[in-house]
């Protein structure tokens, strides 16, 4: 009688090795949606009549479903094992992005969008949760790896429509629908749902410091994710307005995109010396200085690259921070992933309205008091998270 043997993860690990490469496929995947829906508006302007700010919808529609998909899977998790979370996100990635591509109409076209961010939700909430925990006093740095093959789709996405032609958008989508179909298995094999006991609540005598810890986690994170879609967002209007090319303020974005790339893979070995507190504080205070250049004329370009550096670790980074200080409430990150989502909506807009009163001027300046109140906050989480070990 012949025995299938399975390669299973090292005790205390969640992921095989393969696993492990597969999730990070799983990063590319996802960071190179997200990026398309940009450079197709051109081709779904012409496919379907729309006006900018309707075909803009597709983005909106997909993060809408970002935020669905984390609190979905987050409130299903304790009921479902992991390989079932991610089987079912990548599942819904690729009826998603199929769809969209295959649309016969926008409004199809729009609930395929929500559809595959439903998806997209799981995998970002499902792989950091998973990675948060399930690589011991790793987790860290290989977050970090994780979240820097995000970028890495990031960038990869607009050189896919670009190489195919903004007509061909549809070509690019179905191509991440297939990825998608691909990692239903192989992205979900080899990752393993520890035996654990049941979640124990809150302690009544913990319960006036620990909300009080989420709050500082779901600040820090909105403020961060703030200043990353504030620069991503403004900084090409700012640098043509004082004075940049076109052409020079786009490679500039580019670079501050491919400086948060570059800036999680850096800091692996760090990762692996200093605890989360110190990175996210040196982070912080980084991100500060360099937005406090940017309205100098000549720096400006060299001043936003460093925001990319010094912002690329924060995500990844304070999520075992967060699973350290709540230990009581593992599922606490699906808020904060949530929050981040609706942070990266929401903080443009904002913005722009500051700008309308201020002026495009002040974008540097706005970013640096979000900056500011993100250092504040850091700071303020340290001071909660030793009181609550005392």
């Amino acid at each position: 009688m012949s025995e299938t043997v399975l390669r299973t993860p090292a005790p205390g690990r969640l992921f095989t090795r393969s696993a492990t490469a597969a999730s990070c496929a799983g990063f590319v995947l996802i960071g190179m949606l997200q990026a398309l829906y940009g450079p197709a508006v051109p081709g779904l302007r012409a496919e379907f009549g729309l006006s900018p700010a309707g075909a803009g919808l597709g983005l909106s529609l997909h993060f809408t479903g970002g935020v669905a998909g984390v609190l979905a899977f987050n409130a299903i998790h304790s009921r479902i094992s992991n390989r079932a979370l991610l089987a079912a996100s990548y599942g819904l990635m690729a009826l998603g992005a199929a769809g969209f591509a295959l649309a016969p109409g926008w409004p199809p076209a729009l609930a395929a969008a929500f559809l595959a961010g439903l998806g997209f939700g799981g995998i970002d909430y499902g792989l950091n949760q998973l990675f948060a925990v399930g690589f011991g006093d790793r987790s860290t740095a290989m977050l970090n790896v994780l979240n820097a093959h995000f970028g890495i789709g990031a960038v990869l996405g607009p050189v896919v429509v670009a190489w195919l032609g903004r007509d061909a958008y549809t070509y690019a989508f179905g191509a991440c629908a297939a990825l998608a179909a691909l990692l239903v298995v192989a992205g979900s094999s080899g990752v393993r749902t520890p035996v654990t006991g049941t979640e124990e609540p809150v302690p009544a005598k913990g319960r006036l410091g620990l909300p009080r810890i989420l709050l500082g986690f779901l600040a820090l994170y909105v403020l961060n994710v703030a200043v990353e879609a504030g620069v991503g967002g403004w900084e090409p209007t700012h640098l043509e307005t004082v004075g940049y090319g076109a052409t020079v303020a786009a490679s500039a974005t580019s670079v501050y995109w491919l400086m948060m790339t570059a800036g999680r893979f850096l800091v692996v070995p760090v990762a692996l010396r200093h605890s989360p507190e110190r990175i996210l504080t040196v982070c912080a205070a980084g991100m500060t200085v360099c937005l406090l250049l940017a309205p100098a004329k000549g720096l400006a370009p060299v001043a936003y690259a460093g925001v990319g550096l010094f912002i690329a670790p924060v995500f990844p980074t304070g999520l075992p921070w967060l699973n350290r200080a709540l230990p009581q409430a593992r599922r606490a990150g699906a808020w904060v992933i949530a929050a981040s989502m609706a942070g990266g909506v929401a903080a443009p807009p904002l913005l722009g309205v500051g700008i309308e009163t201020w002026g495009i001027h002040a974008v540097p300046w706005l970013l640096t008091a979000l900056s500011a109140a993100s250092l504040a906050a850091t700071v303020r989480l340290i001071q909660l998270t030793r009181r609550s070990v005392e």
